[in-house]
């Protein structure tokens, strides 16, 4: 790695800490304002609704007795920490990777605070179709999802650069 590069790539640092900002501004205006459990309904498909989830991801370990807080926050931390290295460690030149990890390092930031802070996830968006209702989640978590598509999206474009050409050996 060449140190020159934290100052390149560190700039990035400023797309994560503006997710943890809003995402946690988010969150306290949704304790602040919303009932928890109580959906607001805003749109036929959206409602505002504060939840609180112990687990990870769709609730996973939601009700396993506690210990999950600890190690979901110790996996964010180094997820986190590794992220962080990763981000440092790129080219000048790899802007959409370094949003891509900046976002999702934001997001798992964001989730680990609260995690600390009140053994939980503060969730509050609610989007459904008549009674299906997708799990509820908030800014970080979208955040983390948009980070790891554009992961996903560059992936797949740089393996069509990386394939060699096909040629037609028919005679």
């Amino acid at each position: 790695m060449r140190w020159g590069m934290h100052g390149t790539m560190a700039r990035w640092l400023w797309l994560a800490v503006a997710v943890v900002v809003l995402d946690q501004a988010t969150k306290g205006l949704a304790e602040a304002f919303l009932e928890p459990y109580h959906p607001v309904l805003l749109t036929p498909w959206f409602n505002l609704t504060l939840v609180y989830n112990p687990g990870a991801a769709f609730s996973f370990l939601a009700k396993a007795g506690g210990w999950q807080r600890w190690l979901l926050a110790a996996l964010a931390a180094c997820l986190s920490g590794g992220l962080v290295v990763w981000l440092l460690r790129l080219e000048a030149g790899e802007r959409m990777q370094a949003a891509a990890l900046a976002l999702v390092l934001g997001g798992a930031v964001g989730n680990l605070l609260d995690r600390l802070m009140t053994g939980q996830v503060i969730d509050f968006l609610d989007f459904h179709v008549a009674t299906w209702h997708w799990p509820a989640f908030n800014l970080a978590d979208s955040a983390i999802t948009g980070g790891i598509g554009l992961l996903l999206a560059l992936s797949f474009r740089n393996e069509e650069r990386a394939a060699p050409e096909e040629t037609d050996n028919r005679s």
